[in-house]
């Protein structure tokens, strides 16, 4: 060990849970109410990078509760903040002026949103952060995992949290901290999408080998409080198409809840081709349809964000064991891509893992490999769920939204869902990753997006600002570039940079001198909302994502 890590203090728990969402606080729960009901003790330690639980939690979100229903069979009872069912089910296709509604088509029950429940996931996390504590789990918000501690024997002992007051420059300032480690009989890593510990850990103990790369979509956000008049409470309505063209995998959200609350997204497939494409300007285009600005007119934008989402499904799940430790929820992708759906599959993995590892705790193991959560993985309803699915994103890829989508989609998911999981296709392959889908800039035009008016459309910097995105200016850039000379040399040339559009919060930009001319790479590190696209889209892979200090990153209210 160096001298900095000698120096560190360590603290010793049974379970140590990286990432306080759905999948890590419902591990927690799990393990205490394990450890109640069998009258033993069980420590957990859960750590939240943001600055408090739910601060960087974002989705739609249509909230399917079949995982708390087994959590917390009184959830209703208990408070949980689901308090807007799911009433009016629409499905549309958009065109540039028009709209047709699909509602009617067949569609297999699955697909269906009654008896799911419109709320804030972040608020979800709260509650269920709340309940974890009531039950003796310690939290600590504003501790980003920044690293991982190993055994002799090369398994995963813990993680380093905590490290603060290291300077742009790399320089120890007065108020220098080296942090602590967090030791665990087990690990669990439920950090979301792209988590940067479990990039490390799926590379060192080669999870992905024989399974598909795991597929991302980019799903932006605003919560918008609008006009009595323009609230139907209950409403969930998708749409498909427009402002997308048939290639360019995504849709639409808007959901009605709360108090007078419209939640309104795009989800874009980071699989598309276009590298002039800006999910950002997309979606403030598409609330300019007819159909939809009437909803937001008279209304107030009062939140903003944006988050990676796994779309790879069954195919691209990795091995969910490794020495030491577990993947759960988004680190492994759990997402039901038709469905829009992961929380409840997160949370089932969550419970999962928590009950296999404290029937290894009542055996006195530790630091072993939790092959029997993977089995149990296999066996469970989330695997049954994303089987039957699993050929809707490659059948999206190969021939478009319309055909691929809708079709073939349409009669794949009615079959596989019939039979149980049989496709006369079996299991179609995603093949390449979504940085390696990326087009060259010179088979394509610059796209001309429309100004922003302010009132129904923003730009990228006062949308951030809703965020209540903030860091600790002087440290180091948590976005490290491989090469420093590749955005400039290679990216820009090659695919038209397309870092400064694929950001949904204005990180990176090419700026040129007074005649045009010596373009540099800019990152505006300050304004990262932590949603990992850089780190998936990037074509030549040079952006890697790291955690910042903790605490740093988006605040989001009721998102």
């Amino acid at each position: 060990m160096s001298e900095d890590v000698e120096e560190r203090e360590a603290m010793e728990y049974d379970v140590v849970i990286v990432g306080a969402g759905p999948a890590g606080l419902a591990a927690a729960i799990r393990l205490k109410q394990l450890a109640q009901a069998a009258g033993t003790e069980v420590s957990v330690a859960v750590l939240e990078k943001g600055s408090e639980v739910g601060a960087h939690i974002l989705s739609g979100a249509v909230i399917d509760p079949k995982a708390l229903n087994e959590l917390f069979p009184d959830w209703k009872e208990l408070g949980a903040p689901l308090e807007t069912p799911v009433k009016t089910d629409r499905f549309k296709i958009l065109g540039p002026q028009g709209e047709l509604d699909i509602s009617w088509l067949p569609m297999p029950g699955f697909m269906k949103n009654h008896g799911c429940y419109i709320a804030s996931l972040a608020n979800v996390c709260r509650w269920l952060g709340q309940q974890a504590e009531a039950l003796g789990v310690e939290i600590y918000p504003g501790f980003a995992a920044s690293d991982l501690v190993y055994r002799e024997d090369g398994s995963v002992k813990g993680v380093i949290v905590g490290v603060v007051g290291v300077a742009k420059d790399g320089h120890k300032k007065d108020d220098y901290q080296p942090g602590m480690e967090l030791h665990g009989k087990y690990v669990f890593i439920g950090e979301g999408v792209r988590g940067s510990l479990a990039k490390v850990i799926q590379a060192k103990y080669r999870l992905t080998e024989g399974r598909e790369p795991q597929k991302f979509g980019i799903g932006i956000k605003e919560l918008w409080q609008v006009p009595p008049e323009n609230f139907q409470p209950g409403l969930v309505q998708h749409t498909l198409g427009w402002p997308l063209d048939d290639k360019t995998g995504g849709g639409t959200f808007m959901y009605h809840f709360g108090d007078n609350y419209v939640s309104i997204g795009l989800v874009v497939h980071l699989n598309y081709k276009n590298p002039f494409i800006s999910p950002f300007d997309e979606f403030q285009r598409f609330k300019q349809h007819p159909s939809v600005r009437p909803f937001l007119e008279g209304g107030k934008r009062i939140a903003y964000g944006a988050r990676a989402i796994t779309e790879g499904g069954h195919q691209s799940v990795p091995k969910l064991a490794f020495p030491g430790g577990v993947l759960i929820g988004c680190s492994a992708g759990f997402v039901n891509l038709p469905r829009i759906k992961g929380s409840h599959n997160a949370m089932k993995t969550g419970m999962l893992a928590a009950e296999e590892a404290f029937k290894a705790l009542q055996d006195g193991r530790e630091g072993d490999e939790l092959a029997a959560y993977e089995t149990a993985y296999q066996g469970s309803w989330v695997a049954k769920e994303l089987k039957i699915v699993r050929n809707a994103k490659p059948l999206l890829a190969r021939f478009g939204t319309l055909l691929g989508g809708i079709v073939l989609g349409g009669l794949e998911l009615t079959i596989s869902n019939l039979t149980g999981g049989f496709s006369f296709l079996g299991t179609l392959k995603h093949g390449k990753t979504d940085a390696a889908s990326t087009g060259l800039a010179r088979d394509y035009k610059p796209i001309v997006y429309p100004k922003p008016d302010g009132v129904i459309s923003f730009d990228k910097l006062s949308s951030v600002f809703l965020s209540n995105t903030n860091h600790e200016e002087d440290q180091p850039a948590h976005l490290k570039l491989k090469d420093p000379e590749i955005p400039i040399s290679v990216n820009l040339p090659k695919y038209g940079e397309p870092a400064r559009l694929y950001c949904p919060a204005g990180v990176y930009e090419v700026l040129y001198d007074e005649a045009g001319d010596n373009p540099r790479f800019q990152i505006n590190a300050q304004n990262c909302v932590h949603c990992k696209t850089c780190d998936i889209k990037d074509p030549s892979q040079n952006i890697n994502w790291t955690t910042p200090e903790g605490g740093g990153g988006p605040n989001y209210p009721n998102m």
